[in-house]
């Protein structure tokens, strides 16, 4: 069984934008890169109750290099455009996945529809790291509709996992990715118990968004905490107390350096500075062409 490394709690919370109340569960610059990687960071928005507006609330356009955003709706509604000219809207199970690569421009509100009506909105957005070879890579978008990602039952209504990216039990995620990643949305009923197999040396990171979870007969672990663990075993038993959802992590370290600065994720000081220079000068291109 894998053994468990460390239990990290989230810290306060912050805004982003005047759309999503986040709390950033993990990130490279507070666990340190090394023991992350290919993740960077993960934030938690909401649960939170909009009341029904005219404006859409949300964040305004913002530049990103060297590194992939992946945002997965739990509840609400967003809509997304950005410098490469895609865009689109996601609700209630679907998953963004953007590549940032050389560099992108876009902005994320919530979709006029939920805007109209209010509601409560939850989400996660992760950072996935990019290698060096792929940091120059042209940026690129991919909408993953719930439909289309595979909902695994657990046996004996245990739960249910859905695939985002990478593979489980022989079924997989839709989602394209540079290096091997497994992205795994998990449900436990309560009383429900699941043992998962990570690929050996893959950097994991189980994510316990609500509810309480018995690792290896060991660990309880409560909401809103990212539990690490030790790298060369790769099999893990989780006994949930009541409803749990989870988000496990698993890939690939990319053995790199790490360097970022706000948006921008590179190898070297000196790769930041040409970033936030091509985005002074235009490089990223615009949302408006």
């Amino acid at each position: 069984m894998m053994k468990v490394k460390e239990v990290y709690s989230a810290p306060h919370g912050h805004w982003v934008g005047d759309g999503f109340p986040v709390r950033s569960l993990f990130s490279y610059d507070r666990m340190g890169a090394e023991c992350i990687s290919p993740f960077l960071l993960l934030d938690h928005a909401g649960p939170f109750d909009f009341k029904p507006a005219k404006r859409p609330r949300g964040v305004g356009q913002h530049p990103h290099r060297g590194f992939e955003t992946v945002t997965l709706v739990y509840e609400g509604e967003l809509e997304h455009r950005d410098s490469s000219g895609s865009g689109g809207r996601i609700g209630e199970g679907d998953v963004q996945w953007m590549t940032a690569g050389s560099g992108i421009i876009h902005d994320e509100f919530h979709s006029q529809p939920f805007t109209e009506q209010g509601g409560k909105l939850e989400m996660v957005q992760l950072w996935v790291n990019l290698p060096a070879q792929h940091k120059g890579t042209s940026a690129a978008y991919q909408t993953l509709l719930a439909a289309d990602i595979p909902n695994v039952p657990l046996d004996d209504g245990n739960g249910s996992v859905r695939v985002v990216a990478g593979n489980y039990r022989g079924h997989n995620g839709p989602a394209k990715t540079f290096t091997p990643i497994n992205m795994w949305d998990i449900r436990l009923a309560s009383g429900g118990e699941v043992v998962l197999q990570v690929p050996e040396g893959h950097t994991t990171l189980l994510v316990v968004l609500n509810g309480a979870v018995l690792i290896n007969d060991e660990t309880i672990v409560r909401g809103e905490s990212v539990v690490s663990f030790e790298r060369p075993d790769h099999e893990l038993n989780l006994k949930a107390n009541n409803e749990t959802k989870l988000l496990l992590l698993s890939g690939e370290p990319i053995n790199e350096p790490v360097v970022g600065h706000g948006p921008f994720v590179m190898n070297s000081d000196e790769e930041i500075r040409q970033a936030i220079t091509d985005f002074q000068s235009g490089k990223y291109g615009s949302l408006n062409g």
